[in-house]
């Protein structure tokens, strides 16, 4: 399975595309960031992500693409340009015919490092170490990026369970024990499952 992982940014939009392959393992193919300039009005700025993207999907043939769940932040103007540019990532992706995946920040640290708190250097180390590169990469958004990929490979599902998981579908849940789990990867599935539990059974307000 072909994943490209998109972490949404309108002054930088990191794209990263892996390739899952048996035994769980995931090979890099490709890492870039778009870049827009802060100057530029925000139409011509979400053109040019969406023209980088099209042409991604045309070169690479990605066969789902993971985007990061945006949430609020205290920054409006920032999460505001954030969820602009993943919208145009869910639109390239319909337009492509592909699944979509939406995988939240702590999703995907704790997928990579077993931590969903991990600050950004531990998840660009830990994505070089998975990836067997020689450097870390950089910047920080094309690791985010590959880290989105990654955590989409090592969900368990394949391209037709995108759809579910971005619906939080309970056969979406990943295994947490079995041959070629790593360290990080039982984490990572053992927190999952665990906040759904306690999901729930949550009392309501």
């Amino acid at each position: 399975m072909r994943i490209l992982g998109v972490d949404p940014g309108l002054t930088r939009c990191g794209l990263g595309v892996v390739d899952s392959t048996p035994g769980r393992k995931v090979v890099l193919v490709a890492v870039d960031v778009v870049r827009t300039p802060a100057d530029q009005s925000p139409h011509l700025r979400l053109l040019t992500v969406a023209e980088a993207l099209d042409e991604w999907l045309a070169e690479h043939r990605p066969d789902v693409v993971a985007v990061e769940r945006v949430f609020a932040q205290s920054n409006v103007r920032s999460v505001t340009g954030t969820s602009q540019v993943a919208g145009v990532a869910m639109l390239a992706a319909a337009r492509a015919h592909l699944p979509l995946a939406l995988h939240t920040p702590s999703e995907v640290k704790a997928a990579v490092t077993g931590n969903g708190r991990a600050e950004k250097a531990q998840v660009q180390e830990m994505v070089r170490r998975i990836l067997g590169l020689t450097s870390l990469p950089r910047p920080a958004d094309a690791a985010d990026a590959l880290a989105l990929a990654i955590c989409h490979a090592w969900r368990g599902g394949g391209a037709g369970s995108a759809v579910r998981a971005s619906y939080g579908g309970a056969d979406t849940l990943p295994r947490s024990t079995g041959l070629g789990l790593t360290a990080a990867q039982r984490a990572w599935a053992e927190a999952e499952r665990a906040a759904r539990r306690a999901g729930a059974v949550a009392p309501k307000r």
